[in-house]
């Protein structure tokens, strides 16, 4: 029978719980109900700083589609719980519902600290915790001063988010320095000088004494050392309470210092009430991270479906954050608290850094440690907390310290403490074949999925499980394909023959044959069937067009942005019929049309190019398509041209060969009509401009495209894209998508961000005369061949007989079009005795 799981909070917590059933829940025995009260579903609060640097509500989002229709949840979004009857067993909405449960789980997350200074609710002041709460803030916003009240996480984020709404901002701790939880006084003071560096002023030591106003607006904050700040702002981030309100009301029992009190299991009194997150206080202690509430729902799930449960194993309270642009971690007993600890501080005031590690009284077994300015180390040295030395101290604090011996780490060291995924977990995945790959550690284990600090241990832990990190592209070659690129452009060399034998042995194979022709074709070293060039490709590639399951073909003709005249549709048409060829409308909002014949090739494209179109590079690992919705000539939402960007960029990029297929769209406003965020590179409209995301795609495990810079001028997101598409194609490997490759990428998006947007390699310019080359050298392949006889010889059925069909090839008709038919193969005689048998 199916039971009924109230989850009253649709945070982050909640979500992995609902996750985490779904998943595991085979038999689909719980029912769930999920109560948010925000307008939103879950989205990730972590990044909710992000949303002020052009990233959208949906970009945050942590739910996929697939939640809203999956018959096992309903999602009760906008209406909060008010009251629980525990008795009865069931939940009172605001709008006056009643929920049944079975179970019931509190989600309900905390509350932003405001202090009880007088003034604290005047007009322009504003808490720091929720999309509405930042959409409140940049309305009121000025170019006037914004005071922030708080000098943690939180309120060195609020700070960043008034710096990008054009605001001067003060941050005031109370405590002697910033960060006082994370970081020492010795970190603290370079996190002081840093963060002041970026033109914000910082009062420590000092609270609030209260905020003055006129007209129901604030217009400067006294502190209690009497300083006085004008103030055309106020935001609080002074820490967070739990929200246990509704558990008091039902008779719960919460702990000194709030929270709703549960046992490591994460159980109330109550047997059928839970609580996880930051409403929890398990054992007295509130968490206020994510990873902790990971682990409860975790606890949770398991107990409602009876998988072999474990209890609440306690929490990981490092850190890892870019606050400002400022590197900051934290991990273990930073401050040095046990008995016995001793400190090994390296500070380089001149760059900026701080580095620190607690070790235990023999100076054998790490403790803890803080980071600031350069936080590099945290990944491979959070996993040796309590755990002995590799090398001494001072060696792995040094800028070229001792290398780092990954196999030194026992096997339940937990590696990504977010998702709590020990490396026992990851190396099991390795070896059992499901995870050869950064990306595929990820798919198996979720490590490396959330704040991504532990990504450099996972490809230390792949080379430790023998999985081979060579990036000779083959057998043939010692050298990845980034290196071929580079020899390549560098020597002039223009084919393959000469290529493997100054840098290669034996004569090549079918994976550096079609790479070294991509390269050739990606440096304008003559047509892709021009001499030798012409071997070296994939079948589609030979034929210009996409090879389908009868051995006929699919020609697509490029349709730049999805745009199209009633003349060319009707040549579409009249081409179709003529050659009584299959119809369909591509996801890429191009026509295809399939069932063509090898020799009818040269025909159709004929008709096709005195039309005006030209080959759309369906078959080859190139640009496709660049998708977009109509924009504002025709859109009552659009707030930009998206169809002429399309275009423009379609026409552009066109023909450029790259490791792997690339797929773009522009959208006209945030809606999103043209999914751009599922395309390598996706371009969605602002009010002032464009936003450029970079490393999207579809497939078998599915990315969203990141937000690579933001409110881009049309020139501006142009050049930013020659220089990330020029990069991409230098650098990534064989059949590398952009998401892929971006994953593998040292540094990931911050790298790329500081390449192509920062220059930080000086090749910027390099990269946009290179696309200006390609732009400049592009010709239609089609045409192309149609003007070649030598080229047009190749299509040919059959070499002796080449005006003669293939007689294997023939169709049947449905829906009024041609499908392939099917082909009959030769029936084996069967002897009785072997039937009786």
């Amino acid at each position: 029978m199916t039971r009924t799981v109230v989850v009253i909070g649709h945070g982050m917590v909640g979500h992995r719980l609902i996750e985490e059933l779904r998943a595991k829940d085979e038999s689909g025995s719980w029912k769930i109900v999920v109560i948010g009260e925000e307008r939103l579903p879950a989205y990730d609060r972590v990044a909710l700083s992000s949303y002020m640097d052009g990233s959208t509500a949906e970009d945050l989002t942590l739910v996929s589609p697939e939640l809203f229709t999956d018959p096992h949840i309903d999602l009760l979004l906008g209406c909060e719980a008010t009251e629980i009857d525990r008795v009865g067993r069931h939940v009172t909405l605001s709008d006056g519902r009643s929920v049944p449960y079975d179970a019931l789980v509190l989600a309900t997350g905390s509350s932003p600290f405001v202090p009880p200074v007088p003034g604290h609710d005047l007009g322009n002041c504003f808490v720091y915790r929720t999309v509405d709460d930042l959409d409140a803030i940049r309305a009121a916003a000025t170019e006037g001063e914004g005071v922030v009240v708080g000098g943690g996480l939180l309120g060195l984020e609020a700070a960043n988010a008034l710096r990008l709404l054009g605001m001067s901002p003060h941050v005031v701790e109370m405590a002697p320095r910033l960060m006082p939880l994370q970081v020492d006084d010795g970190g603290g003071q370079v996190l002081d000088g840093l963060v002041r560096g970026l033109d914000v002023d910082v009062h420590c030591g000092a609270g609030v004494q209260r905020i003055g106003g006129c007209d129901g607006l604030a217009n400067e904050v006294v502190l209690t050392d009497g300083v006085r700040i004008s103030a055309d702002m106020v935001v609080f981030s002074a820490g967070i309470r739990p929200r246990d309100d509704l558990a008091r009301a039902a008779g719960f029992e919460t702990g000194e210092r709030g929270g709703i009190l549960v046992d490591d299991w994460c159980r109330t009194g109550d047997e059928r009430v839970f609580a996880i997150g930051e409403c929890a206080a398990v054992r007295g202690t509130s968490y206020g991270l994510v990873a902790p509430g990971y682990a409860m729902a975790e606890v949770v799930a398991g107990q409602l479906l009876d998988l072999d449960p474990t209890p609440f194993p306690g929490a990981d309270m490092s850190t890892k954050l870019k606050l400002l642009g400022v590197d900051v971690a934290s991990f273990g007993d930073a401050h040095a608290t046990a008995d016995g600890a001793l400190e090994v501080v390296y500070a380089n005031n001149a760059a900026g850094t701080y580095a620190k590690l607690v070790v235990s009284d023999d100076a054998r077994t790490l403790r803890g440690g803080v980071l600031v300015g350069d936080a590099t180390a945290y990944a491979t040295l959070r996993p040796l907390v309590d755990r002995e030395l590799p090398a001494p101290p001072e060696q792995l604090l040094l800028p070229a310290g001792a290398e780092f011996d990954s196999a030194a780490l026992p096997s339940d060291t937990v590696i990504c403490s977010c998702n709590n995924v020990s490396k026992q977990n990851i190396t099991d995945a390795v070896r059992a074949g499901g995870a050869d790959d950064i990306a595929g550690v990820k798919n198996c284990t979720r490590a490396g999925t959330s704040c991504g600090s532990c990504v450099p241990m996972l490809k230390t832990l792949l080379t430790e499980c023998g999985v081979e990190t060579s990036n000779a592209l083959c057998e043939h070659f010692d050298h990845s394909r980034p290196e071929l690129f580079e020899i390549v452009r560098g020597t002039g060399i223009d084919t393959f023959s000469e290529l493997i034998a100054r840098y290669g042995r034996g004569a090549g194979c079918d994976l550096c044959k079609p790479a070294v022709a991509s390269i050739l074709a990606g440096l304008n070293r003559g047509h892709v069937l021009e001499g030798e060039h012409a071997g070296l490709q994939d079948t589609n590639d030979r034929f210009l067009a996409n090879m389908q399951r009868n051995g006929t073909y699919s020609v697509v003709p490029r349709v730049p942005g999805g745009e199209i005249t009633p003349d060319k549709l009707i040549v579409l048409g009249e081409v179709a019929r003529e050659f009584a060829l299959y119809t369909k409308i591509t996801g890429g909002q191009r026509i295809d049309l399939f069932g063509a014949r090898v020799e009818q090739l040269p025909r159709i494209w004929q008709r096709l190019v005195d039309a005006g179109f030209e080959s759309g590079h369906a078959y080859g690992k190139a640009l496709r398509t660049v998708k977009s919705c109509v924009g504002t000539d025709w859109c009552r939402y659009g707030v930009q041209d998206s169809v002429s960007m399309a275009i423009r960029l379609e026409l552009r990029y066109r023909g450029l060969r790259s490791p792997h297929k690339l797929k773009g769209g522009v959208s006209g406003c945030a809606r999103e009509c043209a999914e751009a965020r599922s395309k390598d590179f996706g371009v969605i409209a602002t009010e002032s401009g464009w936003n450029l995301y970079v490393g999207g795609n579809g497939g078998f495990s599915p990315r969203h495209a990141q937000l690579l810079v933001a409110d881009l001028d049309d020139d501006g997101l142009i050049r930013t894209l020659d220089r990330f598409l020029m990069f991409y194609v230098r650098t990534a490997d064989r059949l590398q998508r952009t998401a892929a490759w971006l994953e593998d990428l040292d540094g990931g998006l911050d790298h790329l961000r500081a390449v192509v947007v920062d220059d930080a390699l000086g090749i910027a310019g390099e990269l946009e005369t290179s696309m200006a080359r390609h732009v400049e050298a592009y010709t239609d392949e089609w045409a192309a061949v149609l003007d070649d006889p030598d080229k047009l010889a190749r299509f040919v059925s059959f070499v002796n007989a080449p005006d003669s069909p293939d007689p294997t090839i023939g169709f049947t008709e449905e829906r009024g079009q041609i499908r392939p038919a099917p082909v009959s193969l030769p029936t084996p005689t069967v002897r009785s005795t072997e039937v009786s048998a």
